[in-house]
């Protein structure tokens, strides 16, 4: 999502309550804006984890779920994640599942910047291989949730990172 695209800001209760531009939602002290999180699951219950690109104007280098974005206003959260899997990780992913949601403000030291989410997380299951966007994804790697859990506790991964991981289960729940 580029910077001049809209989110959809909501309420503290999660409902819609307008639009700004991304780079007016990520400006200090941030607009709270709603945003999705995908944690894919392969059939032995592990992580994909992502690290993010050195060259993501938020949070580079950190290590995150497999992939988030923020859905265009009036697109739904599975269309916008499907889309974004697809960019990022070069793979088409169907069965997504939203699981929870939280809130979270975190300011990024290096950008300056701020992210100040209403959070879905949505959690599908993936057995294969992928072709990441290198201007996206620096590396991939599935982890164990106990591997997972130590690089949180090492400051290795994004601050929302640990609220996805309290979310998603290994076990894909059955779409509803």
């Amino acid at each position: 999502m580029a910077e001049q695209d809209h989110v959809e800001l909501v309420d503290p209760d999660g409902t819609a309550s307008g639009v700004a531009l991304v780079s007016q939602a990520h400006a200090a002290p941030g607009l709270l804006h709603r945003a999705y999180s995908v944690q894919l699951v392969d059939g032995e219950g592990r992580l994909l984890l992502q690290q993010r690109a050195a060259v993501k104007r938020r949070f580079a280098g950190l290590w995150s779920n497999s992939t988030c974005g923020h859905p265009a206003p009036g697109t739904t959260l599975a269309d916008a994640a499907r889309v974004r899997v697809r960019e990022e990780l070069g793979v088409d992913v169907e069965g997504l599942v939203e699981v929870g949601a939280f809130q979270y403000s975190a300011p990024d030291a290096v950008s300056g910047h701020v992210e100040r989410e209403h959070d879905h997380v949505l959690v599908a299951r993936f057995d294969g291989s992928f072709a990441p966007d290198p201007d996206e994804v620096q590396d991939l790697r599935w982890v164990t949730r106990e591997e997972a859990a130590d690089l949180v506790a090492a400051g290795e991964t994004t601050p929302w990172f640990a609220q996805v991981l309290e979310l998603a289960s290994p076990e894909v729940p059955a779409r509803g």
